[in-house]
Parts: C-alpha cells; structure tokens; sequence
C-alpha cells in the first residue's frame, strides 16, 4: 500500500448506546473515508449500528468491525483479564455481528480494527496481536486487518498473510518506543485541531511517526485516526483532510488500494 499519493481517514463510529449518543457521527462521516463502527460490546447496540451502516454508506465510506472488550462503564478502555483464547472469540463474535447487520443495512464490511485497551494491547503484546489475527483468518480472511503501525498485531497480520493497512493517530501523542502514551498521562490526547492536523500531515509526508520528543520512527502509513469522542474531533478530522489535499495527498479508503 503506498502512503505518497492516497491516505486513509478513518474514524471510530457508532459509540453510543440506547439513547445515549458519544460523538457527532452524521459530521464525521462527511469527511472521513473510512468508519470503525462498534459491535455492542464497549458500545453500540443493533440499532446504532444499523443506522451508523446506512449513514456510512450513503457517504460513500467504507465500514469496518470496531470490537472491544466487554465494558460499557469503562468505554472498553480499560485492560480487561481475558486469555488470548478468549480474546480472540470475543473478536470473532464480534466480527459476525458487524458482517450481519452491515449485510442487513445494504453496506458491507471490509476490515477490522480493535478497540480501546484492546487495540493498545494487540498493539503491545504478541500474543494478543496473534489472537486478533487468528480472529480475522477463522471469521474471514478477506477482510483487512486495520492496525497500528509498527505494532505486535501489524506484524502478526502480515506474517499470517492477511493485508494490512497501518495506522497512525493525528490526536494521540506517541512515546518513544512508537507506542501510544497512555491516556493516564499528561498531553496524551491532543485537543488542539490545528496542531493535531499540522502533525498528522507532517507524519504522513515524512512517512514516520512522530513521539513526543520530535524523534522520527520510520513505518508505512495506510490510515489516520481521529477520536469522534474528543471534543474537537470534526475540527481535527477536517483539518487533517484539508491540510492532506493541500500537500497532494488523496484522501481515499484503503480498501480501494487493496482491492485494486
């Protein structure tokens, strides 16, 4: 996948539940070309879901199973103690609710990107990556595993064969192992819109992430998230977008490039 002419945007959708509503979906999704929507299990339910497919489809943006752990109180941001012989049926179970609601919404999912602490542990841990990629491969091979870059499940996903699009986060500070800074710290989420689409443009051009020293680490880049839940998310997802296409850059899903 090349990072120098196209880059996807994605964001984290569907995060409400019931009557409760986490974020402006309907703004994101105008500007975005990619949407990780939720399974029900961190958050969402079947008829969020169904709308969140529906909206996305009639944007034109790709969908993506968005699973998390089982904690609703803890938005799925807390580690949570399952094996990775657990994890990786909580993924599976997951995925197939996302495939048969998409299916159900006329739209179609094409990739998977974890969650939450989850993502941040297949992100750190081998043995997690491998059970979110042996989630994919048992579910459906086919779909992109979504991951972040230079992390334990991008390479898990890549040696098991499946694609793999990396990612990076326009609104989270990196540590020096290329590792996101725990949300417990200080300047771990980036609220500021313009510095936050300065610094994603700025890591998509040099092809590396970007810590919170200055320092450069060297990865692929496929995609930029941007937090619907961070107050200033339609302001960060459309500065990123702008400040994208105004160095050359498409803007574009990366299910395009894998498919073509």
């Amino acid at each position: 996948m090349s990072r120098t002419l196209s880059v996807d945007l994605n964001s984290d959708m569907g995060e409400g539940f019931g009557t409760w509503k986490k974020g402006d979906d309907a703004a994101i999704l105008k500007i975005v070309s990619s949407a990780n929507v939720a399974c029900g299990l961190h958050a969402g339910d079947p008829e969020i879901m169904v709308e969140t497919f529906r909206m996305a489809k009639e944007n034109g943006v790709a969908i993506g199973a968005h699973p998390g752990f089982p904690d609703l109180w803890g938005f799925g941001r807390r580690p949570m103690p399952y094996t990775p012989g657990e994890i990786e049926r909580l993924v599976a179970y997951q995925i197939g609710a996302a495939q048969a609601l998409a299916s159900y919404a006329g739209h179609e999912i094409t990739y998977v990107k974890p969650h939450g602490a989850l993502g941040n542990m297949a992100g750190a841990d081998r043995k997690i990556g491998d059970a979110v990629t042996r989630a994919i491969l048992g579910v459906d091979r086919s779909l992109v595993s979504l991951s972040i870059a230079m992390g334990a499940q991008d390479v898990s996903a890549r040696e098991a064969g499946l694609t793999v699009a990396s990612e990076i986060f326009a609104d989270r500070a990196y540590t020096e192992e290329g590792l996101l800074v725990s949300r417990s710290e200080p300047g771990a989420v980036i609220h500021d819109a313009e510095a936050a689409a300065a610094r994603a443009v700025r890591m998509v051009r040099n092809g590396a992430i970007e810590t919170v020293s200055g320092q450069r680490l060297e990865t692929p880049i496929d995609s930029i998230c941007v937090h619907s839940d961070t107050p200033t998310a339609v302001a960060i997802a459309a500065g990123v977008r702008e400040g994208l296409e105004a160095a050359g850059i498409a803007v574009k899903s990366f299910i395009e490039g894998a498919r073509a």
